[in-house]
Order: C-alpha cells, then structure tokens, then sequence
C-alpha cells in the first residue's frame, strides 16, 4: 500500500509540533497528497541546540576505533504485495520477535503493547513487558509528555494517511540477530496501547523509527559510541523483494555517487537534487524545483515518489515522449487515474528496451542513472503492463519513496553530512553473502544496577571487521557473483 511515514505531530521528549498542513485529495485522480511536516522545538535555541549536537556527535565519532562493530540485518517483503520493507527485532529477556518497517521518515521504533486497547492483528504477539526480566518503564520526568497518572512518558505519532501510534515509553534490550556483530544494547522504544488506519490494519507489527531525532535506533546506538554515525539500507527488485539493511558504517564502494544533505533544514534525510535527464535529456524546469521547503527529501517508509506539479507534468511527459510503441491502458484500481502501459513484456530486466533511463543530477554534478523498475510498479490485473510510480504532489516539497530507490545501495552517512547510492542486485547481496564460522555467544549485558542479564542471540560471527559486510574474504566465490562489488568488498586473501 501507498504510505507517507512522515510525521504530523510529535509527543516525544524534547519534540512539539509547530506546523500544520493537511494533505489534499485531487478531485481528478484522487491520489492523496504526502503532507510534509518538520519535527521542530518551540524553544528559540533548536537549532543551535541540533548544532551543538551534531559537535558533540563528530567528537564521539573522531574517537571511535577503525574496528567498531555493526549490526547487519536482512530485509523482507517488498512494496508491491506490502508497500514497505520490514527487519527483524527482538525486545527483552527472554527475547520477543517482531517484524518492524524500517522507516527513515520516523524517528521512534514501537510495537504494540500487550495492554493495548485498540491494536490490530499482526505478524507477531504482543509485547509482553511483564515477561521480560530486563524491562524498565522511562519514568515521567520534565523532558517528556506523561500519562494521566503521571508516572510514564508517552509518545505520539500521527502520518500523512491518518494512521496513528501512541503509547507508552520503555526501555529493554534490543538484538539485532546472529548475522549482526553489534551485540544487544539497551534501548529506548514505545509500547503501543493505541494504533489507528494502516497501522491498524497492516500485517507488519510496528516501525523501526531510522530518523533524525533523541529516540531514533541509530541516534541512541551513537551516542553510546556502540556503531558509527551512518547506516545503510538496500531494497530488492521489482519482482523480488528483501534485501539488507547495516546500522553503523560501511566502507563506501569507489563507484558510489553522493549527494550532500542538511541536517538543519530538516528532521528528514534529503538531497540536493538540481535537475532530471529522461532519455538522455534534461527536463525543462524552473531553477530550485526540487529545493522547495524541506528540499528533496528520502523516506524509506513511502511507497511511491512524490514531484512538485510542474517537475511531475514534465517528467511525465517525457516518458509519455519515449513510449508510443506502448498502449496506453486503465490501472489496477478504478479509484486512481494511474499513467499505465501494456506491450512491455513480463521480463524486468528487459524494461530498458521499452521504457528510457532516467538520471537524477546533484548540485556537486554527481549523477545517478534510475532504471525503469525506479519509475514504474507492475500492474496487478494486466501481464506485462506496468504504471508510473511518480505522482504530482501539491506542495513544493519533493519526496522519494522506496520505489526510487529499488536495487540501490543507499549510505545515509550522517558524519558527514552526505547520502551516496549504489546501483546493484540487493536481494542478491544479501543471498549470496556467506558467512564463515559459527556464531559466538552474546556477551552479558547489565543494567544501571550492574545485574547481569542473559542476552538474546545477536552474537557476531568471527573474524569479520566491523565495517564489511559478511562474505568479504571469500574471493573466489563472491567476486564472480558480484562484479559491481568489486569496489565495496576488499579484496583480502584469508
């Protein structure tokens, strides 16, 4: 399904809502809009107050060892059939498992509580905070909206499609699985006791929140200097799905393009897109189309992509241009007036022949070039026929969803201020990646009261430096395979 996980408002410690803006139904198409909304503090000193954060951050970063670990985590479902990608997690001692959508546009990670009085049915059971040794409630303090009692923080979370989470704060261990180096950590998440919409209804149990913000995974594995201030994620093709996700860094392959992104204009990761090729030519468009208000922003947890009308009428227009050998046909669902086509053949691979190759172009002149299944999903009543997967959006604000990213290794490198895209098989990098020796035991981790825990599994496999992915000294075998990694593996003989 179609979502726009960026937020609304926003109940977190230290966060507020200042600005509202409700997203529009075009009467003609009926495609609801993606309504983009930054997360910002009432105070006069937020922005000095991120600044002083992100100094603090680089320190911690500066001092990190060449070999801190990382948690490398399999991708699954794709955005046709389910419309996100999910990982796996496990919360508490002894550990529970849920299927969480890893989204960027979020900045809190939650799962339905087993209080919750209205929750849907999903993956998984509930969390159950009273079968956990390791679980601590965070307590009402200054710094956070409390419950009615005034014992707990809560948490509150509206998107775009008007779905909702809201809940209360815990605190428990968190594992990211036995192909992860990273062992489980403590960490803060919200326990849901009320889900409304997509979130209701959806198969997945809750959000892996990626983004900017105090009670981001990422934030909170940073700042205990536990990973490095970068993730990574990697979504599978159009027919295919899965894929890989690494929390903490990477070595970036030579062949990979960046673009720079601000972490003052917004919460949201964005890039600095300046201009579009389609067919190998450059879409006549007003300068700053894509620098409208928040810029032009990724969000791993949005379908589809989402142009300001002029760059949308454009775009179309050429792929309109370089496809009269197609007919045009009606979509899969009446309700929308989606730009579909016939005559191109089941076969992704051979789309290039039928559909032209876009390229987007950064402002530092780095370009990446996006292959059909970037632009287009499949129909699902028709064989052979496909839809854009780019919509007109009302605001000036440019969003790129999952689609635009399929079969793109995407660094968020948040060190340095920077975005870098890959192209390659990213179902297949997960697949055809092995990991040699058998997994360790975790090590114990303790609570602030020095007692010792028994740990969930989310041991490291051995001999592997933490910023490679598995299957990086297994030459013979993983270079024939992987010829595009030629540059993110190194080429080091056992």
């Amino acid at each position: 399904m179609a979502r726009t996980w960026l937020h609304l408002t926003s109940s977190i410690i230290v966060c507020a809502l200042i600005c509202f803006n409700f997203f529009t139904v075009d009467a003609k198409d009926h495609h609801p809009r993606p309504m983009l909304l930054p997360l910002q503090l009432t105070s006069r000193n937020h922005s000095q107050q991120r600044h002083l954060d992100n100094i603090r951050r680089h320190l911690q970063q500066s001092g990190l060892s060449s070999s801190t670990p990382n948690a490398r985590m399999r991708l699954y479902d794709d955005l046709l059939s389910n419309g996100y990608y999910t990982t796996r997690l496990w919360i508490g001692t002894p550990p529970q498992e849920f299927a969480l959508i890893v989204d960027t546009g979020s900045t809190v990670t939650y799962v339905p509580c087993s209080s919750c009085a209205h929750c849907g049915k999903h993956q998984d059971p509930r969390f159950q905070p009273d079968l956990s040794s390791t679980y601590q409630p965070v307590k009402c303090n200054p710094s956070c909206n409390c419950d009615d009692e005034q014992k707990q923080c809560t948490y509150d979370r509206r998107y775009a499609e008007m779905s909702s989470s809201s809940g209360v704060l815990g605190e428990d261990i968190v594992s990211f699985g036995n192909e992860s180096e990273l062992v489980p950590q403590r960490a803060v998440f919200g326990c849901e006791n009320r889900e409304t919409g997509d979130l209701y209804s959806q198969r997945a149990d809750g959000i892996m929140g990626l983004g900017r913000g105090q009670l981001s995974i990422v934030d909170q594995l940073v700042d205990k200097s536990v990973i490095g201030d970068s993730f990574s994620l990697c979504y599978g093709g159009m027919d295919v799905g899965g894929g890989a996700m690494v929390l903490g860094k990477i070595t970036p392959p030579p062949e990979m393009v960046f673009s720079h992104s601000d972490p003052f204009r917004s919460p949201y990761y964005n890039i600095e897109l300046k201009e579009m090729h389609v067919a190998g030519k450059r879409l006549k468009l007003p300068t700053g189309v894509f620098d409208g208000r928040h810029g032009t922003v990724l969000d791993s947890g949005t379908t589809y992509a989402y142009f300001q009308k002029d760059a949308f009428v454009a775009f179309r227009d050429a792929i309109l241009r370089e496809v009269h050998s197609l007919k045009r046909v009606r979509g899969p669902d009446p309700n929308f007036d989606d730009i579909c086509f016939s005559g191109a053949g089941r076969d992704v691979s051979q789309l290039s022949k039928s559909f032209p190759a876009v390229e987007m172009v950064f402002n530092n002149g780095n370009k990446l070039l996006l292959s059909p299944e970037n632009y287009l999903f499949r129909h699902t009543k028709l064989i052979g026929a496909y839809c854009l997967g780019i919509f007109a959006n009302t605001e000036s604000t440019t969003l790129l969803g999952g689609i635009v990213v399929r079969n793109t290794l995407v660094t968020y490198d948040r060190d340095n201020d920077r975005i870098g895209f890959l192209k390659t098989n990213c179902s297949e990098l997960w697949r055809r990646v092995k990991i040699s020796g058998a997994p360790a035991p975790a090590p114990s981790v303790s609570q602030s009261n020095d007692t010792n825990l028994e740990i969930p599994p989310a041991s490291a496999p051995s001999g592997l430096p933490a910023n490679v992915l598995p299957g990086a000294w297994h030459i013979t075998c993983i270079l024939a395979m992987f010829p595009v990694f030629l540059g993110f593996f190194p080429c080091t003989v056992l």
